[in-house]
């Protein structure tokens, strides 16, 4: 049956689209094609989704070799779950991408466009579904290589220093990783995950596991772009084409967080990860820092879109936050902000793809009586800001609060107090843009603005009624990071 397959065809279908996208005439094909090959791939990890609930987790062997000779692809509850939020978020990405690529990209470089995102798309697929260490360096390459090219492709001559500065620091991110798959295959003999888990215990007390754990560490973390490791963050997102920064800021620190979790979690242990080496006490600090300094770094940028980026750096020092708590709510809320974020952040990078795409900018000053030519993507970006604000009945709302549970389960008060005054801080930055849009007068120039085409206000709305609809039922998001949570743990 091809239900039995479904776990390789995830990974295949778009693997196989990305250069055949390129061959397709300089039309509206490559465009058309990508998208349907997305939205097969968001139907596939739906069913995976319902295999996955209803048997257990998936084990898929290449060629039928057995592990650890052959290649595995294992799909866990967490790994379904990222399957599905990263489909369709480039589902989503893709049906909104032609007006956008159209303006921001020339012509001749469409079908390249479409090739790259699948070949991205592909990468962060691969990532999730495999179960061999070394093809996650592999599809992290795969990922991260078509990522520059995407970012490269920016209007603005920056998108150039951008992307090379990605290059630069993602390089460095996957050599660690690539070291310590070596020097962990070098103790064990094996790359298979599971095979990993249960050799592990046995090679703990050697040096070269230590040294493997600590360039894993680094390595994700730059990945992952945790403070201080996220320079080529903000300048990645403000100056890449827009559909680029929509879709790699709604799922790219989001697989590198699921990443961490598969690493520190499923290969070396809950006990070795963090009662031995106490991993804990770096991404405690670290995560903190990131969450005050990101913030406060926000309030004072000039472009939306940075100020966007070091938002999401914030963010990502909340989902670290909750790993470094080292309790099961505190897992628990990572993986549920992991979920809610990425639609959070999504929107609100639509909603600057929107503006763009009619005002030319993403400057705060350019944004000024926005809101009277374009009310309906204005009121998109002030329910998506609450959201990331964390006010109730949103999804952000449940991510803090659960976030916020976790840490006074420990007793840690002082800690609540942090996350409370960051998410004020998000207010402040978040009232900036507001407050041009809907309180200033337009510009003269901006008299002939109109609003966004219905394809973009229509994907861009659909990312904000999720916000909305997963602040009210928050069943599914919690359900499916409490079940993660606990397989993680055993």
């Amino acid at each position: 049956m091809i239900g039995s397959h479904y776990p390789i065809l995830q990974v295949v279908v778009p693997l196989v689209a990305a250069p055949l996208c390129s061959l397709l005439p300089k039309s509206k094909l490559p465009w058309l094609f990508a998208t349907v090959i997305s939205w097969l791939t968001f139907a596939i990890s739906l069913a995976l989704l319902v295999q996955v609930k209803n048997s257990g987790a998936l084990i898929y062997e290449l060629g039928d070799w057995p592990a650890p000779w052959g290649i595995q692809y294992y799909i866990d509850t967490i790994g379904a779950f990222v399957l599905v939020l990263v489909s369709l978020i480039a589902s989503i990405t893709l049906l909104a991408s032609r007006e956008l690529i159209e303006k921001e990209i020339a012509q001749e470089k469409h079908a390249l466009f479409y090739t790259a995102f699948l070949l991205c798309y592909t990468g962060l697929l691969g990532i999730v579904a495999t179960g061999d260490a070394f093809n996650v360096f592999v599809f992290l390459e795969i990922s991260s290589i078509s990522s520059y090219a995407l970012i490269a492709m920016g209007e603005n001559r920056k998108a150039l220093t951008a992307s090379y500065e990605y290059l630069i620091m993602g390089t460095i991110g996957a050599t660690f990783i690539l070291i310590g798959i070596g020097l962990l295959y070098m103790q064990t003999g094996t790359l298979n995950m599971l095979d990993l888990k249960q050799r592990i215990h046995e090679v703990d007390g050697f040096r070269s596991v230590h040294a493997a754990f600590a360039f894993f560490t680094v390595g994700i973390c730059l990945k992952l772009a945790l403070f201080p490791l996220h320079h080529w963050l903000p300048n990645a997102y403000a100056y890449a084409p827009s559909a680029v920064s929509i879709f790699l800021a709604a799922t790219a620190t989001k697989v590198a967080l699921y990443l961490l979790y598969r690493v520190f979690y499923t290969i070396f242990g809950f006990e070795f990860s963090f009662d031995t080496l106490h991993l804990g006490y770096i991404l405690l600090p670290l995560s903190i820092i990131a969450m005050v300094i990101s913030s406060f770094t926000a309030i004072f940028q000039l472009g939306v879109k940075r100020l966007l980026a070091y938002s999401s750096l914030g963010q990502i020092g909340y989902m670290t936050l909750g790993i470094a708590l080292e309790t099961k709510a505190g897992l628990i809320a990572s993986i549920i902000h992991l979920f809610n974020h990425a639609f959070i952040k999504g929107a609100l990078f639509m909603c600057m793809a929107c503006l763009l795409s009619r005002l030319h900018s993403t400057r705060i000053t350019d944004l000024a009586g926005a809101a009277q030519h374009m009310p309906w993507t204005c009121a998109a970006f002030v329910t998506a800001g609450l959201a990331l604000i964390g006010v109730p009945l949103t999804s952000g709302f449940i991510s803090k609060w659960y976030l916020v549970l976790a840490i006074l389960e420990k007793d840690w008060w002082w800690l609540a107090v942090i996350v409370l005054f960051t998410s004020l801080l998000s207010v402040v930055y978040i009232w900036r843009v507001i407050e041009q849009m809907y309180l200033r007068e337009a510009n003269s120039h901006s008299a002939n603005i109109k609003e966004a085409s219905p394809i973009l206000l229509i994907c861009t709305w659909l990312m904000v009624i999720m916000t909305i609809y997963f602040g009210i039922d928050n069943s599914y998001p919690v359900n499916m990071a409490t079940h993660a949570a606990e397989a993680l743990l055993k």
